[in-house]
């Protein structure tokens, strides 16, 4: 059981070391140890900076770290008169074993740890490098060895339940793995064994006490099936395995340990994460690429992170084993003496590496000379009694240094996750396609019954100018023959009067009219044919017409919708290139801050203070933030436009809209912005957001932004006319995220430092609403509740002082004060803080001090007179209580020497 560092050795604490991302390797070794890779697996090539930042350009190669313990109280009692055996020179990576006072030997390695490193450093050199890979979906192993009681455990397996910065490596991989991968698509499953005299054993399950090893004859992979495994959800359920595992691994206590480990701890993670493939671009004929593209392959990564707590190697006449612990002890070193045969052999290049001499050479067979990113982590102590047993140590690591591994990638492809996607877009496609066909049958059919009403329209049209041109004509025919009817009877009645010579006159030009008659109908005839072949033309060319029309409204119809299409895509990919800019140009904001808060971080930058939280949207930035912050808004508001980003607070699209609401936020968060968000329409719409979503991100961020707007006074009363007190009411009422609930107070807290709107504030429903807050009990929440009464009931004091408020505090009428004394000596300093301010400032109205005296406030005055750790509150309760009659009665009463 690893309960303390068997020795007292803590790290001392030390700044953080930035560690280059680990880079697979292209140089592979051949050897019986290695691993044989599964189908779809990928090699990655390394690039220079990786090879640099790595050292000797062999980045598959097995990374090598030296530790020193500091001298414990039996050391430094035994061995006062003696200089340590171990010189470290960590600025070269060096370590010098000394053979006596002028002769001793120099060693390299990847790192050298001094007896002040902290955990920190230890596991970001360590095993930091191996844990990305991980992440990346490569196999790796973080494993310790060296003598009993040189700080293996405590280097891996410390939780750091009493002092967090003792967390082990263990404990700090976990903590990478779960702020890397989304719990809803990766998943984690954890077993805890135990080789304890060549027999494997299930540390979460002890009646599983012979677990079998088997191996995978296509790919080599080395599994323990019978093992217990169990899958996490979060950081709290792996601390308890690790609690349970350590509880039943078997330690005892040795000359040179009090506690030590008989067994090799082995610690597996599996991860599994979905991953995106590449996608297939399609080449069009001039071989430049095509918009047109196959969609992501989804792919399953499949990693394994192990780390292996060795037991101690040790000399039997100098730990004492006897008896059963003797045969621990060869059981141990047998172990360990196989492993050290199988890197000697893989160092050597040897045609054999003896991998099953032992089980324990047999689980960490892609540790050495596999396909997994590995790092050693050697520890020694300074006595040089144990000069021998830290030589051997010193040389394993030196041996292990020249294994190199092949690092590769195990990806299967996700059938049945893109199985479920593309039936999620059949169906789509297939209601898309119904609705689409039921549209265009509709718009075919309102077409054609157009197209037949204004056919027979224009045929009733023609029949009637047609009847009437016909009508026309047979009256001026039968007007003509009726004329010519009556000039022949005229003619006839001349003939007979005047003679044979008049008659043939009148013949003559009888016959003459007749010609003319007969020329007139010929006429007649050929302009009716006309007319009626200029009717048949036009009922073709109506004909005509309706069919074009017909087939150009179609073509249109599809021209308007290619159109509407091309608008919304176009519309889709300015809110996406929007939402991109303004990511980058937050994330690359978001980096300046964490850069500048890390080179700031240290005891002599602690900030303290009653103003501490004024904004609680922005309590983790720092003050000052610089130049880059004021670059990186102006780049924002340039490149972006403060218009486009907050018409994105109202798009159909939820991610478009918590990014958009996001920024905001962050712009509403340095004055400068303010006025230009307020102008804009930015607060009105945010108040729109916290009225009508339901979404508890975006409320949540929402409601931070309003924090943020109403730290300035103008904005305060524009919060107010627009509804925003009611509206951080009801989502205090409802809230039940502590976050959420923090923004909420914050704002209200803002806003009760005004003095103009004490009364509306409270008729809202302001202080009610702090007051419910508090069911969270969260010390942040507290805290904001906390300040927002210390503000209200400052304005009250400086109203009554001011002739302006008379009547007893709204808080007290509110019922605030049992609240109020009850965390008047609150253990989180913030807290206390706000509400010893705020006792001092409602017992200064008089109309107060019999409410105050009856709910035991003046108790907390009278402490807060004496006890209280800033002087400035210490002389402000001291006034309050002798410039109030009723105070000093009731001490008088009570006998309260002061």
């Amino acid at each position: 059981m690893a309960s303390s560092y068997r020795n007292g050795y803590r790290g001392s604490s030390s700044g953080s070391m930035k560690v280059d991302r680990p880079v697979p390797s292209s140089n592979l070794k051949a050897s019986s140890f290695k691993s044989r890779t599964s189908t779809g697996s990928a090699l990655r090539r390394s690039s220079p900076a990786s090879l640099t930042a790595l050292g000797d350009g062999v980045p598959g190669r097995v990374r090598v770290a030296v530790r020193l313990r500091p001298r414990n109280a039996e050391e430094l009692a035994a061995d006062a008169d003696f200089a340590d055996c171990v010189e470290l020179q960590p600025e070269l990576k060096r370590l010098k074993l000394r053979k006596n006072n002028w002769d001793s030997d120099t060693y390299e390695f990847d790192e050298v740890l001094t007896e002040f490193a902290s955990q920190k450093r230890v596991y970001e050199v360590v095993a930091k490098p191996v844990v990305e890979s991980v992440l990346d979906g490569y196999n790796g192993t973080v494993m310790a060895y060296g003598q009993t009681g040189t700080g293996k455990t405590f280097t891996l397996g410390r939780i750091g339940e009493e002092d967090t910065s003792d967390r082990g490596i263990m404990v700090r991989s976990m903590e990478d793995i779960f702020a890397d991968i989304s719990l809803e698509t990766d998943s984690i499953s954890v077993s805890y064994l135990q080789l304890y005299m060549e027999t494997l054993q299930d540390l979460l399950d002890p009646a599983n006490d012979n677990i079998p090893i088997v191996e995978d004859p296509k790919t080599g992979d080395v599994s323990v099936p019978g093992a217990t495994l169990v899958e996490i959800r979060d950081q709290q359920s792996f601390v308890e395995l690790l609690r349970i595992g350590e509880a039943h691994r078997i330690a005892a206590n040795t000359k040179l340990n009090t506690e030590s480990s008989r067994s090799h701890a082995i610690l597996m993670v599996h991860v599994r994460r979905s991953v995106m493939g590449r996608e297939d671009i399609i080449s069009s004929e001039n071989g430049d690429p095509s918009h047109l593209a196959k969609p992501f392959k989804p792919l399953v990564r499949k990693s394994k992170l192990v780390v292996v707590d060795l037991a101690g190697s040790e000399r039997v006449h100098k730990s004492g084993s006897e008896g059963h612990m003797l045969e621990e002890a060869k059981s141990i070193n047998l172990s360990l003496s196989a492993l050290g045969k199988c890197i000697n052999a893989l160092a050597e290049n040897s045609a054999h590496v003896p991998v099953r001499d032992s089980k324990l050479t047999r689980l960490l067979r892609d540790s050495f000379g596999g396909t997994a990113r590995t790092s050693l982590i050697v520890t020694i102590g300074p006595s040089p009694r144990h000069r021998g047993e830290t030589a051997s140590t010193i040389q394993f690591g030196q041996r292990a240094m020249k294994v190199e591994n092949m690092l590769k990638i195990k990806e299967e492809f996700d059938y049945k996750s893109l199985s479920r996607r593309l039936e999620v877009q059949v169906d789509k496609l297939i209601v898309e396609n119904e609705r689409q066909q039921k549209a265009f049958e509709d718009e075919v059919e309102r077409i054609n019954v157009d197209a037949q009403n204004r056919i027979s329209e224009v045929e009733r049209s023609f029949t009637d100018a047609l009847e009437k041109e016909r009508l026309k004509c047979q009256m001026d025919y039968m007007e003509s023959v009726k004329q010519l009817e009556e000039k022949l009877v005229l003619n006839q009645q001349k003939h007979d009067r005047d003679g044979f010579t008049d008659g043939l006159c009148n013949v003559q030009g009888s016959r003459l009219s007749v010609a003319e008659i007969n020329n007139l109908l010929e006429k007649e005839t050929n302009l009716r044919k006309a007319a009626e072949e200029e009717v048949e033309h036009l009922k073709s060319q109506l004909g005509q017409h309706s069919q074009l029309k017909a087939g150009g409204d179609t073509e249109v119809l599809k021209l308007l919708k290619i159109i509407e299409d091309e608008a919304h895509q176009k519309k889709k990919l300015e809110e996406e290139v929007i939402i991109l800019r303004s990511q980058l140009l937050q994330s690359t904001f978001e980096a300046d801050q964490m850069r500048r808060c890390l080179e700031r971080s240290g005891p002599g930058n602690a900030y303290n203070g009653l103003d501490s939280s004024m904004s609680p949207f922005r309590h983790s930035q720092v003050k000052d933030s610089g130049n880059g912050q004021k670059a990186s808004i102006a780049t924002l508001f340039e490149q972006v436009g403060l218009q486009k980003i907050l018409a994105l607070l109202e798009s159909e699209d939820a991610n478009v809209r918590i990014h958009a609401v996001k920024v905001v936020a962050n712009l509403a968060a340095e004055e400068a912005n303010q006025k230009k968000i307020v102008e804009s329409g930015g607060l009105t719409s945010l108040l729109m957001l916290l009225r009508s979503f339901e979404d508890e991100t975006v409320r949540r961020v929402a409601a931070g932004a309003i924090a943020n707007l109403a730290m300035n006074e103008a904005n305060q009363e524009l919060i107010m006319l627009e509804g925003g007190i009611s509206l951080l009411s009801m989502t205090a009422a409802d809230a039940e995220d502590p976050q959420t609930l923090r923004m909420v107070a914050g704002a209200i807290a803002n806003l009760c430092g005004n003095d103009k709107l004490q009364t509306k504030l409270r008729s809202e429903g302001g202080i009610k609403a702090l007051l419910g807050i508090v069911r969270c009990g969260h010390p942040d929440v507290l805290s904001q509740v906390a300040r927002g009464i210390a503000n209200f009931a400052k304005c009250e004091s400086r109203g009554s002082t001011q002739g302006i408020k008379n009547g007893r505090s709204l808080l007290i009428e509110d019922g605030a004060l049992p609240w109020i004394v009850q965390n008047a000596n609150n253990e989180a300093a913030p807290i206390r803080r706000h509400i010893e301010l705020a006792l001092c400032h409602l017992a200064q109205h008089e109309v107060n001090a019999k409410d105050m005296i009856s709910g035991g406030a003046l108790w907390e005055l009278v402490r807060i007179s004496r006890d209280c750790s800033r002087e400035d509150i210490r002389s402000l309760a001291r006034r309050t209580l002798n410039s109030s009659p009723t105070f000093k009665s009731e001490m008088r009463r009570l006998r309260i020497e002061y």
